[in-house]
């Protein structure tokens, strides 16, 4: 789907399907017809019982468990280029129009807002009550598929990685008085309703950054009168220090890194440690490799990630920063469907 030209979204944050396509198949391997051939006839087995299974109206929760993991086990048994070949047909396929009457899956598909894993996705997820209206308004079936769809593991550890991040700035707020946050490509920032910090009044200042003019005007209007201001910018105005926007105690990246390369992923690192306070820390997630929704993820949703192991968190830590001047950790979420980075900038440096 073509970008929306009133958006303006910078390509250079990396976040349209068509970018993270590139990226995946950026590699020498060639496919074999023969074998794309049989995985094609494979895949469209596995559609045609999905298909079969709504025909018959059988529960949709578990048809769309099946279908899934399914997907997972092929994508992870055949080559990326291959498997990119074989996106498209799932796409086609006819049982995509019963996937796409949940609310979830057809938003990501259509891509409202532009590009992938925006903000109002994120809201459907988070079974925000600003999305109640999007859900309200699917069929009977495609709410049926939501239930399953909303509390699958990945979706289950997205809710809480928003938990985490508010636990994150009141930790800040309790060490550092009036601490100052700053959320890179913050969406709609709602981590912050979940903010006791916010509430008692206890930060100095809460930036968002986001390329998503939509998104900033949402957090500036929904939390006017607090310190939290949303400002327009991307991932490359922040990279060639575009925004005089100071320094903090805690700086993150919630779900940008889902989109980044390596080498894009170690340089905003890099720029977020200047950022970063003698003693604060910046904090990035990514979707972990352990995913099982993967294949249903980028077929059926059109939404591909950079997913990464915990040793991949660690390339991007080490390729970025010097380790005599910070401290750094790598840990999963609960259910290991997210995989956090938290380095720390040692209280006894200047720079």
């Amino acid at each position: 789907m073509a970008l929306n030209p009133e958006l303006k979204i910078d390509e250079a944050s990396l976040i349209t399907s068509t970018l993270i396509k590139k990226h995946k198949a950026a590699s020498a391997e060639t496919v074999d017809a023969v074998e794309l051939k049989a995985r094609a006839a494979q895949l469209a087995l596995v559609l045609d019982l999905a298909h079969q299974a709504f025909a018959r109206q059988e529960p949709a929760g578990q048809i769309v468990e099946r279908l899934a993991g399914r997907l997972h086990e092929l994508r992870r048994d055949v080559a990326p280029a291959l498997w990119q070949e074989l996106i498209p047909l799932a796409q086609q396929h006819r049982v995509a129009a019963y996937l796409k009457q949940d609310p979830f899956t057809r938003w990501s598909f259509e891509k409202p807002r532009g590009y992938s894993g925006d903000a109002t996705l994120l809201d459907i997820y988070y079974k925000h009550p600003s999305a109640d209206e999007i859900v309200a308004s699917s069929s009977e079936l495609g709410r049926e598929i939501f239930a399953y769809t909303s509390e699958a593991a990945s979706s289950v550890a997205g809710r809480e990685r928003r938990e985490i991040l508010a636990k994150t700035v009141d930790e800040t707020a309790a060490r550092a008085e009036n601490a100052e946050v700053l959320a890179i490509a913050c969406g709609h920032l709602r981590e912050a309703e979940l903010s006791q910090a916010l509430a008692d009044k206890r930060l100095k200042r809460w930036i968002g950054l986001d390329q998503d003019p939509v998104s900033v005007g949402t957090v500036n209007r929904d939390l006017a009168g607090t310190v939290v201001e949303a400002v327009d910018g991307s991932v490359r105005g922040l990279l060639r220090r575009a925004y005089p926007l100071g320094t903090f105690d805690l700086v993150y990246a919630s779900g940008l890194y889902d989109y980044l390369p390596l080498p894009v992923g170690a340089r905003l690192l890099q720029r977020a440690m200047e950022l970063v306070k003698p003693g604060g820390e910046f904090l990035f997630a990514n979707f972990s490799d352990e995913i099982t929704t993967d294949g249903y993820m980028e077929t059926f949703m059109d939404w591909p990630l950079i997913l990464r192991s915990a040793g991949d968190m660690w390339d991007i830590i080490n390729a970025a920063v010097d380790k005599n001047h910070v401290e750094a950790e790598v840990y999963y979420g609960s259910n290991r469907n997210i995989v956090y980075a938290r380095i720390r900038k040692r209280g006894d440096l200047g720079s």
